[in-house]
Parts: C-alpha cells; sequence; structure tokens
C-alpha cells in the first residue's frame, strides 16, 4: 500500500514536474501576504520589493559565480538598492539615473576587480552580464514601485498579478491536461502550445475582468493587458530557462518548496511589473 502510495505521488510530481502540493502551499502563503499589503498597505510593496530584489540579485550572483562568471557583487547589490528607492523618492527619472550611474560603476568596478597588477580577464563578458543582471532584476522590479505609487496603485499591481496567475494556472492546466506540441523545447521542453493557448484565454479573461472591476477601466484595456502579459510572462520564463540552461541548473534556489528559488517566481512577475506600468498608465485615468 505505501509503495503504491509513494508510485502516486512521484506519478504526481513528474507530471507536474515538481512537488504540487508545496507549490500550492506556497503559493497561497505568497499570494495572500500579498494580497494584504495591496488591500491595506500598498507602499509597503516598495520594500518588499527591495528585499525581493536583493534575494533575487543573490540567487542570480550564487549561480554565475559557480559557474566561473565573475560579476561584481557590491555593485549589483547597492546599485539595485538604489534604482528601487529612487522609483519611490524621484520616479521614473531617478530610476534611469540610477540605472545609468550603477552601470557605469559596474564598468569600472570589474575592470579593477582582480587588482592593479592583474590584467582584467573576461571583462567584456562579465560587465556584459552584470548590466543583464541590473536591467533583469532590480531595473524591472522598480516599475512595480512606480506603478503601486500611482492611483490606486494597489489594485494596478493586483491586476499585474492576476495576469501573471492567470497565465501559471491557465498553461499548467492546459499544458498537463491536453499538452502535447512542444512550444519550444530547446529551451524549455515542458512548455506546449497548448499550454500556452491555455495561458492565453485565462489571461485575457483574468485582464479584461480586473482592470474593468478593480480600475473602473475599459474593457479593452484588460484585454491589451492580459494578452501581453501572456506573451511576456512567458518570455520572462523562457528568458530564465536559457539561463538555468546555459549555467546547467535546475532552479536558481531552494528557499522556495515547490517553486525553486525566488527567482523562479520573480522571473515572470518583473518584466510583467514593466508591461503593466507602459499599459495602465496612458490606458486607465
Amino acid at each position: 500500500m505505501r509503495v503504491a502510495a509513494d508510485a502516486a505521488v512521484a506519478e504526481k510530481k513528474s507530471r507536474a514536474g515538481r512537488n504540487l502540493p508545496a507549490a500550492i502551499a506556497v503559493g497561497v502563503v505568497l499570494g495572500g501576504g500579498l494580497l494584504v499589503i495591496l488591500l491595506f498597505a500598498p507602499l509597503a510593496l516598495i520594500p518588499v520589493m527591495a528585499v525581493a530584489v536583493a534575494i533575487g540579485t543573490f540567487e542570480v550572483i550564487r549561480r554565475l559565480r559557480e559557474a566561473e562568471v565573475h560579476v561584481p557583487r557590491i555593485p549589483l547589490f547597492v546599485g539595485g538598492q538604489v534604482i528601487i528607492w529612487t522609483s519611490w523618492t524621484s520616479g521614473i527619472d531617478g530610476v534611469a539615473a540610477a540605472f545609468t550611474g550603477s552601470a557605469v560603476l559596474i564598468i569600472i568596478w570589474r575592470l579593477f576587480l582582480q587588482g592593479l597588477k592583474n590584467p582584467p580577464k573576461n571583462w567584456l563578458r562579465d560587465s556584459a552580464t552584470s548590466i543583464f543582471v541590473l536591467v533583469w532584476v532590480p531595473l524591472l522590479g522598480a516599475f512595480a514601485s512606480l506603478l503601486v505609487q500611482q492611483d490606486n496603485g494597489g489594485f494596478r499591481v493586483m491586476c499585474a498579478v492576476i495576469c501573471v496567475v492567470c497565465n501559471d494556472v491557465g498553461g499548467y492546466a492546459a499544458g498537463v491536461m491536453f499538452g502535447k506540441h512542444p512550444m519550444v523545447p530547446a529551451i524549455s521542453p515542458k512548455k506546449s502550445w497548448e499550454g500556452f493557448a491555455g495561458s492565453l484565454s485565462a489571461g485575457i479573461i483574468g485582464g479584461t475582468l480586473s482592470v474593468w472591476l478593480l480600475l473602473d477601466g475599459p474593457l479593452y484595456a484588460g484585454a491589451i493587458l492580459g494578452v501581453v502579459l501572456v506573451f511576456v510572462a512567458t518570455l520572462g520564463d523562457l528568458i530564465e530557462s536559457q539561463f538555468k540552461r546555459d549555467l546547467g541548473i535546475k532552479d536558481m534556489g531552494t528557499m522556495l518548496p515547490g517553486h525553486g528559488g525566488a527567482m523562479d517566481r520573480l522571473d515572470s512577475i518583473l518584466p510583467s511589473a514593466f508591461v503593466a506600468w507602459v499599459i495602465l498608465t496612458p490606458l486607465v485615468a
């Protein structure tokens, strides 16, 4: 009996590709905490985002250094935090200035990382990778901070999160039940066109209803948000999949049971925050 039960659990995990009960439990806790913040203290999202960016940056740096890609830690950590916090104090102009300054600092820092007497090795590769990390994690994360500061900012972020959740749930359900045709097998073998169709359907419904009900915005704005966020969230997931494939790893970390690391959850949320800011700022008053 025990063997049969273990086999059933293993089968469930093999089809889902992860520990489903743990993934659901962690998702409920994270989602519930985020919901409380967005409903009762929206601006608290900014320090939460700062912590998430720090953790995500740590995971990425650790994985890169394991692969002997020597990105400079201090400029990435400090620059990332400056980008997030200036989004609160100085808006988009502050984000642009902080990002530019951080990128310049990274390039110079990496030039002398091996000391004044040793010639730099792989300087171009490591500098370019560092700036990629700066864009991927803190710069995109800053747009969640910018979005939450707008009128009804908590609901605006909630609309983006709902679309991302609909993308994940719709894609997962359709992929598990109907997935037969791989989408991009060279990058992410488990993604299927059927799953993408499920994501698109759920994303459109979630985006349309959330923008209409939460922001009293036009239906077309919600539909646009849903469609674009599904594409962007999918591409964000593929980018992280290729990142991990290049490094030969399965997950970015282990802090979230059933999910992996923080970046395994932020991979689609970070670019989605940027897209939500771009779409909702002009389309929803």
